[in-house]
């Protein structure tokens, strides 16, 4: 008997789909049912939700998460918003997933298979492309985009000893003109009752530290990320670092705290206060924070920012795979 492909909604895989998170070998908050329904629920009009699940009898072998719109098939989200897309495979299964998932793709209507942001290690580069040749679809595989991420060891002197000098020297006379600023602290806001005055700063400094991010700050995004931070803080997934001086919140950064690192998802900073790298600091203060948590490695994501490689950071290639028929 072969594997059982049967059409699911959130609701229905919700939570079969969180059980499996940890064996997958891609997992990151980008492919968690939660973040998937909210930007589903803000940004899924117009599209056809596509979720399967493959069985192997009553065991779950995996999750599709796709959606159609205009003859193409791809994942449900957007690449603005999401830095990794995957299929959900526990380790072991891919074999009998990806063959699955193979036929239910040969009897679907769409032109075009987009599967962009696949992480470097995924199984899903490794095992649908021959599959989906041999129904007939011809395939392209490039790298796109890299993840910049650091290795994180026991100790912040730690950290610092691995950094180059340059920017070992860099960072510790940065901190040292910060410290002789008037009262300069960072702290985390992620108590329920206060995130929404806190978004709402954020809001402000992401706009402030560039015309790009204030173009991208749509209203739209706006409710997006405070549906996010409301749902992972609830999970104790969510980090808001501020810096503050003079009384002054003049960076912000959100982390989210998930599995054994942390993800850099977006920051922003007071250009009056350039002169006192509070940006930068303050992600290497967000860096000593996930040390201290004992967290294994920081996540830069997307972008190669010149500032992510003076934090020790080094790329991991992400790939897009596109399958036409």
């Amino acid at each position: 008997m072969g594997s059982i492909i049967q059409k699911e909604t959130f609701e229905s895989i919700w939570s079969e789909w969180e059980g499996i998170l940890p064996s997958c070998s891609t997992d990151t908050i980008f492919v968690t049912p939660w973040w998937q329904k909210i930007w589903w629920d803000n940004f899924g009009e117009g599209n056809e939700l596509q979720i399967s699940s493959v069985r192997d009898g009553d065991r779950l072998i995996g999750v599709s998460p796709l959606m159609l719109r205009d003859g193409v098939l791809t994942f449900a989200g957007d690449r603005d918003l999401f830095d990794y897309f995957d299929f959900l495979v526990p380790d072991g299964e891919e074999t009998a997933f990806y063959v699955a998932l193979g036929e239910h793709l040969s009897e679907l209507e769409f032109d075009t298979l987009d599967l962009p942001s696949l992480p470097h290690n995924s199984p899903t580069l490794q095992h649908l492309p021959e599959i989906v040749r041999k129904l007939g679809f011809s395939v392209n595989i490039e790298e796109k985009e890299t993840t910049p991420v650091t290795c994180l060891p026991g100790t912040w002197d730690e950290y610092l000893g691995g950094l180059r000098k340059k920017h070992r020297h860099e960072l510790r006379r940065k901190i040292k003109r910060l410290e002789q600023a008037d009262s300069p602290h960072q702290y985390s806001c992620q108590q329920a009752d206060t995130l929404d005055g806190c978004m709402q700063d954020f809001f402000k400094l992401l706009r402030a530290s560039s015309d790009e991010k204030d173009e991208f700050l749509t209203p739209e995004r706006e409710k997006f990320f405070i549906d996010i931070a409301q749902e992972l803080s609830a999970r104790d997934q969510f980090k808001l670092y501020f810096l503050e001086v003079e009384g002054q919140r003049v960076a912000g950064c959100i982390c989210f705290d998930y599995g054994e690192s942390y993800l850099l998802y977006n920051s922003g900073y007071n250009p009056e206060y350039s002169r006192l790298s509070v940006g930068l600091i303050n992600k290497a203060f967000s860096i000593q924070a996930a040390i201290e948590e004992g967290r294994e490695s920081f996540n830069f994501l997307k972008g190669d920012e010149r500032y992510k490689y003076d934090l020790g950071a080094h790329d991991e290639s992400l790939f897009d795979m596109t399958a036409r028929r």
